[in-house]
């Protein structure tokens, strides 16, 4: 797949794919472990990010059996990298893309991506992976419409775990002499961490590999119990890991454990190691190694742990490498009341209202807790909300709705944020749009609502 490091001239930019360095961090684990972290820098493949290993080896393998023929159409749902990968592939090989993306996704990479000749079609992420509306749906419909199209579905394809088998994990075994002990790595569509585990373990079967999750993801939960739980299933911020379904490259078998990381605590470690290590690496990297920390009291002196960097800072200059967009989401340390501050009062569980039910109902339940909103979920999972003033003008307009089902006139979910986000931030977060927040506690795994009149109730 790749060129060999001693070659001096490449006859494609494909040939520098893989052959990525591995550095030693210093300053974020100094005083934290004896162990010595190393990161594998794959920001310096030609996409810049790890997704270019397995995108050449999905498409030259689709090209041996005949799934992707010439002059074929490329469709592919991406958070980005992907995508990145396969369009170069594709300008090199001359194929046409066309990729879907979720609306969490930063810009840049949607700039990136069609800077590359791609088409790129936004869909909306609070919705099932089954729903016509999401990502993976759209793209599964564009490949039976588009002729002489491809999808290459990352997600369950098995040259994508196998790519990593190839080349991460031998490259990782190289470099540190076999002295390898951890591996830890962003668990998305599970190829990087379980071609490379299956590799390592092969080499040595007492290598540790650790999965890193985000809080509204279900790897964590189904590894420890085996239950798909859609309760763990709710919008989070953090790109490129976690998912809410099972893909089939993600091997629980390889994976040692989860460790899941907050989505602040990601953001915030992502701006760390630029200012701290002088590595300019994307959000999963601030997960991963945040991870890392989080899991210092499972290395000890002598051990080796790899921690994989799977993409570039560029992708997110507008998102964690941005003072505002940080302040937004609250990340930014402030003195003065924090949401957990306003939530303290609260008892008892979430009061919500299942979409199934009638609007009738939601009116009853709302006037009788004296709710101005309200959260809307599916089998106790959060996919929307409404309001007072929305149920007003619909009713006024047509009382007959009072029969339908609360998810036939549902409003978009409220925003999540964490639970130490500052006062100052929620009051910007909270619109006219979006009249509520869900407050977030990871560590007692609570959530709360939070509404404009708490927050005035805070700041008088």
């Amino acid at each position: 797949m790749a060129t060999p490091p001693n070659k001096k001239i490449c006859d494609n930019i494909l040939e520098t794919i893989g052959h990525t360095p591995l550095v030693r961090i210093n300053s974020i684990t100094k005083g934290i472990t004896k162990a010595t972290v190393l990161a594998k820098i794959e920001t310096v493949n030609p996409g810049n990010s790890i997704k270019d290993r397995m995108a050449v080896k999905m498409i030259e393998d689709a090209e041996k059996d005949g799934r992707l023929k010439p002059g074929g159409t490329i469709i592919e749902g991406t958070s980005g990298n992907t995508g990145m990968g396969l369009a170069i592939v594709a300008v090199v090989k001359g194929y046409k893309c066309i990729f879907t993306s979720t609306d969490k996704q930063s810009k840049e990479k949607f700039d990136a991506l069609r800077a590359f000749g791609a088409e790129v079609i936004v869909c909306p992420t609070n919705v099932d992976p089954e729903d016509p509306r999401s990502y993976y749906s759209v793209s599964s419909r564009l490949e039976r419409e588009v002729p002489n199209s491809w999808k290459p579905n990352q997600y369950d394809n098995p040259s994508n775990a196998q790519a990593h088998y190839e080349s991460t994990g031998p490259e990782i075994w190289d470099q540190t002499d076999g002295k390898i002990t951890h591996l830890v790595v962003g668990v998305g569509t599970g190829g990087t961490i379980c071609g490379t585990a299956r590799f390592l373990k092969e080499k040595n079967p007492d290598i540790k590999v650790w999965g890193i999750d985000t809080y509204g993801s279900v790897f964590k939960k189904y590894k420890e119990t085996g239950v798909f739980d859609k309760n763990e299933i709710y919008p989070y911020v953090t790109e490129g890991i976690g998912e809410d379904f099972l893909p089939q490259n993600v091997n629980f078998d390889l994976i040692d454990a989860f460790e899941k990381v907050t989505d602040k605590d990601a953001a915030l470690m992502t701006r760390r190691i630029a200012r701290e290590e002088g590595i300019f690496a994307g959000n999963s990297a601030g997960s991963a190694m945040a991870g890392v920390v989080q899991l210092a009291q499972h290395f000890k002196e002598g051990d080796v742990v790899v921690v994989i960097f799977h993409d570039h800072g560029t992708r997110y200059l507008g998102k964690m490498f941005n003072d505002d967009w940080m302040r937004e989401k609250g990340y930014l340390d402030r003195k003065g009341l924090t949401a957990r501050n306003l939530v303290s009062s609260q008892k008892g569980e979430l009061i919500s209202i299942e979409g199934s039910a009638t609007v009738e109902q939601a009116v009853k339940l709302m006037s009788t807790n004296d709710f101005s909103q309200i959260p809307v979920t599916l089998d106790k999972r959060i996919v929307g909300s409404i309001n007072e003033t929305h149920l007003y003008n619909l009713l006024v307009k047509n009382p007959e709705l009072r029969s339908k089902p609360v998810e036939s006139i549902m409003q978009p979910a409220f925003p999540f944020v964490d639970i130490s986000t500052p006062v100052e931030a929620l009051a910007g977060m909270i619109t006219p749009e979006n009249p509520a927040l869900l407050v977030r506690d990871f560590k007692t795994d609570q959530t709360y609502i939070i509404t404009r009149h708490d927050v005035i109730g805070a700041l008088m």
